[in-house]
């Protein structure tokens, strides 16, 4: 949220960094969490940050767009529900 307010504060020009932006960063988090993880979690902060510099890589107002912002969030949340949902199955049969 500080970087938001930053960037909006300071240079309004530059919002369309905003969304890849925040992909990398919630990536970085998966990637810092990844040793209290599951181990296919990585493929999820992969995803995050490739998607995150894709968006970024694009370079002017197009990364609002909802297929650019709502996509990745929304496959890399799935990503994540399916790693935790089978993670936890495996280890209810270890039991």
């Amino acid at each position: 949220m500080l970087i938001t307010a930053v960037l909006l504060g300071s240079v309004p020009q530059v919002s369309w960094l905003l969304p890849g932006t925040w992909q990398v960063i919630y990536s970085l988090g998966i990637f810092s969490s990844c040793r209290f993880l599951p181990t296919p979690m990585l493929a999820a902060g992969g995803w995050y940050l490739v998607t995150g510099l894709t968006c970024i890589a694009i370079g002017d107002l197009r990364a609002f767009s909802p297929l650019v912002m709502g996509v990745p969030f929304g496959l890399g949340q799935l990503l994540i529900a399916g790693v935790l949902m089978l993670s936890g199955r495996e280890a209810d049969h270890e039991q």
